[in-house]
């Protein structure tokens, strides 16, 4: 695109005096960030929309979410002729989320659609959870998920409650690519009488779905005093998560005071990712205060979840996202064999960038554990081909993503959160914390270690380094990683080879079992490494990849 004509197109009659004021500002302003607001469409990918806010096509705006949905809706219309359509809408506490959100259903409505639209801030998995429950055709949640607070975003939702797969995914794209102009949106209030504003009465449905999860009240009885930190990071969580774990059984929860007020602007951390330490930092000081057991944190979209608890000699420290997954899978499916709900007809799914600890344990339980390519959806994705046949219960991916059962179809930090505190009630049961039971778990099924490291690189010149880079480790594969020579590579551009949809992901395997994945984010402007190691030397094994890939 010439950026620059774009942008002039954008001081022209069909934008507001705002945005015209804000472009004209761009246009004798520095080069560089006109450039970066104009130079491309923000792309609609198969999980809908994700950016930097601010004027410019390349922005997340009330023009971009617009067009957005005006193209969502003419697919959903051709997807279902005839019937009346009912779709969802719901978001988070970021900038411009509620306003965002409004536009979102105003266009549904004004394209002939039911709406039904949260009154207030809601978890990404409680709108899974209302298209399902108000048997809706489609969803949209306004999220940047745990990015920083300059972004927001889109999630496109299909009604069987997961984000968009193929064929949806692709020609969802192609509908909204047809979108040029504003003028071709059906903004405005005119059809507001088909937007109905839901709210507590969701709630409640859900948080019973909830409840009827739960495997081990009599442990939770006797332990209902365990100690839990909880923290929204100033999202979605701020009610949800606390609720859920009271109706469980738990009394000592402690809100951290500072991080309970929603806000976009997330004022007391760098970013509200559960993934890095130091959003935990409040979390895991007030626990040393009030001698807490478990810290948890949840994304401002509430679908991740951070942990922390306390090691054998008492300190905090925190988890990573595959060992929450594999304390909750080996709970689950210990918990399912002692209740006999285990069969030839269960199953369990993970990422393929996800601990192989996933499936020694669900091989453990006679267990199938399919692989899928990275986001939550692949996993819904199975739900939904084995729905009525099988019997999911539960899956995992090492972004802090784990769900339970089959109502919502998306990761879920309300339920992920109840099923740690269970879990902790369990353990004690069993003489163990949280920490000690990881460890009787690397005992029985060997040591796994794993790490991701992600390399931002922002702009047009990052997106073409990204490329650069993967182009060069299809073309010069490594031969060895660390000391051990590589015996296999698949790359994911070659579904005929795979099983699974093609997907810009490569991987390396060695003979001592050693694994890299390498993946460009789908969702930020990063390429990702994933390493991983099994045996005594596993720590060392993982430290020398990381060295060798970062040279």
């Amino acid at each position: 695109m010439n950026y620059r004509e774009t942008a002039m197109r954008w001081t022209g009659p069909a934008y507001d005096a705002e945005t015209r004021e804000k472009v004209k500002a761009l246009l004798n302003g520095d080069e560089k960030e006109l450039e970066d607001a104009f130079y491309r469409n923000l792309e609609f990918g198969t999980g809908g929309l994700r950016g930097i806010m601010g004027v410019g096509t390349n922005r997340m705006n009330k023009y971009t979410v617009g067009m957005a949905t005006q193209g969502f809706a003419n697919y959903i219309a051709k997807a279902f002729p005839g019937e009346d359509v009912r779709v969802a809408v719901s978001f988070d506490s970021r900038n411009n989320s509620r306003e965002f959100a409004r536009i979102t259903a105003e266009v549904f409505a004004n394209n002939g659609f039911q709406v039904y639209l949260f009154d207030d801030i809601r978890p990404t998995p409680e709108l899974s959870f209302a298209i399902r429950h108000y048997h809706c055709h489609a969803g949209v949640m306004v999220t940047a998920s745990h990015n920083p607070k300059e972004y927001n975003g889109y999630k496109a939702y299909w009604q069987d409650g997961a984000q968009l797969t193929a064929p949806h995914d692709t020609a969802v794209i192609e509908e909204v690519n047809k979108i040029s102009d504003p003028s071709m949106v059906r903004f405005g209030q005119d059809n507001a009488a088909n937007i109905k504003m839901i709210g507590e009465e969701t709630d409640n449905v859900y948080l019973d779905s909830v409840l009827s999860l739960m495997l081990s009240p009599e442990s939770i009885a006797r332990h209902r005093d365990i100690r839990l930190v909880y923290t929204p990071l100033h999202g979605t969580g701020v009610r949800l998560v606390p609720m859920a774990l009271r109706r469980i059984g738990f009394t000592e929860i402690y809100p951290v005071a500072e991080q309970m007020v929603s806000d976009g602007n997330f004022p007391t951390v760098v970013s509200p990712n559960p993934e890095e330490h130091s959003a935990l930092k409040m979390a895991v000081e007030l626990a040393r205060k009030k001698d807490a057991d478990i810290v948890l944190a949840t994304d401002p979209d509430a679908d991740r979840v951070g942990v922390a608890v306390r090691d054998d000699k008492g300190e905090m420290v925190l988890l990573t996202g595959n060992q929450t997954a594999s304390l909750l899978t080996y709970y689950i499916l210990t918990r399912w064999q002692e209740l006999g709900k285990l069969n030839k007809d269960t199953y369990c799914v993970k990422t393929i960038v996800t601990t192989e600890l996933l499936k020694a344990i669900a091989g453990r339980f006679g267990v199938q554990m399919y692989d899928v390519l990275t986001g939550f959806k692949y996993i819904a994705q199975i739900v939904r081909e084995n729905e009525g046949r099988r019997t999911f219960v539960c899956g995992g991916e090492e972004s802090y993503g784990f769900n339970v059962g089959e109502f919502v179809r998306d990761k879920d930090a309300v339920i992920t959160c109840s099923f740690v505190a269970e879990c902790a009630a369990w353990a004690a049961d069993q003489g163990l914390t949280l920490y000690g039971l990881l460890n009787r778990i690397y005992d029985e099924f060997g040591i796994y270690r794993e790490k991701l490291v992600s390399l931002t690189k922002k702009g047009v010149d990052g997106t073409q380094q990204i490329a650069a880079m993967m182009r060069s480790y299809r073309e010069n594969p490594p031969a060895r990683l660390g000391e051990s020579p590589v015996v296999k590579v698949i790359d994911y551009l070659e579904p005929e080879k795979t099983g699974l949809p093609k997907s810009n992901v490569l991987r390396f395997f060695a003979e001592d079992g050693s694994v890299v994945t390498v993946r460009p984010s789908g969702t930020e402007p990063k390429i990702k490494f994933y390493f991983g190691a099994k045996g005594d030397n596993a720590d060392r094994t993982v430290e020398l990849l990381v060295r060798q890939f970062s040279e």
